[in-house]
């Protein structure tokens, strides 16, 4: 298939309001398409029988499904059937339904979570499946590896140019920076915050500090995403990564530098790791054109002025 173009088309972001939807939204504006929104509170995406009525209304030519219900460790852990009903929900209604009424393309956004805890590193496409999946966020994992295999099944049955996206660990203005609920970037930048602003000399964090993580941006997510519609269309889901990786520690000692804190740290080595290492294979991604472009300080220190003046809001 041709290289498409975004121009003078419809475009519908599902989850227009997270972290990834609000930056894809600001991408797709360069891209001059109609960009379609519609929010939670007039349409829930679970509800099948609305969201096909929507989707006959309005037409889309192509569709970003960038919804999902995520969390961190604690959340995922704690509402385990609503992670995987809602998530399920979500993927199985748009996907069919682009297939119902005709979408031309849609890309569907995973996670990096979907591969086995003990994945061989750097973690490649197939991957998948070969072995046990991490349990504090099994359930969110299942419903993105069954949205992923159904739109393998659409394009492999019926022909549809349904792509899927995995990307690392994101993080970015828009993110949620609630420390019970948020990942843990985020909510590391929080209790950070509020230690120094409490002058708090330690900082209590989860686990043991040594797991390593892979960050990519937000806005060169966006940049991915708009690439690989543009550019991608094979049936096999593709990794969007950043090519680097840092340990816990390092995360908190960095974003310290940037917060001003001058504290310590104190892990408590009852509470979960997580997966040791997660560090995603971009080779696929890279050899097509397309890189991350933007440093881990350089993000966080973005994030962090965002963080700050929405405070009060």
């Amino acid at each position: 298939m041709k290289k498409i173009s975004l121009k003078n088309k419809k475009v519908f972001v599902a989850g227009h309001n997270g972290l990834v939807g609000n930056s894809l939204c600001e991408r797709l504006k360069k891209e001059k398409c109609k960009i379609l929104i519609v929010e939670k509170s007039s349409l829930d995406l679970r509800n099948f029988n609305k969201l096909d009525k929507w989707l006959t209304l309005k037409k889309p030519d192509y569709i970003f499904i960038a919804a999902a219900r995520v969390g961190g460790i604690l959340e995922n852990s704690s509402y385990p059937a609503d992670f995987i009903y809602d998530n399920l929900s979500i993927a199985i209604n748009l996907i069919y339904l682009s297939y119902k009424n005709k979408i031309k393309k849609i890309l569907y956004l995973g996670s990096s979570c979907i591969y086995p805890k003990f994945a061989k590193q750097p973690i490649k496409e197939e991957s998948l499946l070969t072995g046990k999946l991490e349990p504090t966020n099994e359930w969110y994992a299942v419903a993105k590896i069954a949205g992923l295999k159904l739109c393998k099944a659409y394009s492999l049955q019926h022909n549809c140019n349904f792509i899927s996206a995995m990307p690392t660990n994101l993080y970015g203005p828009h993110d949620n920076f609630d420390i019970n609920s948020g990942h843990v970037l985020p909510g590391l930048i929080n209790k950070i915050y509020n230690a120094k602003k409490n002058n708090k000399k330690i900082v209590n964090l989860w686990g043991t500090g040594k797991p390593k993580r892979e960050f990519l941006f937000v806005d060169d997510l966006a940049n991915a995403l708009v690439f690989l519609m543009k550019n991608y269309n094979d049936h096999e889901h593709i990794n969007i990564g950043s090519g680097n990786e840092t340990s816990i520690i390092n995360l908190a000692k960095i974003i310290s530098q940037i917060v001003g804190y001058q504290g310590k740290f104190k892990f408590d080595k009852s509470k979960p790791d997580g997966t040791p290492r997660k560090f995603l294979s971009s080779k696929k991604i890279n050899s097509l054109g397309w890189k991350s472009n933007t440093k881990l300080k350089e993000g966080i220190k973005i994030t962090y002025k965002w963080f700050l003046s929405n405070q009060t809001k």
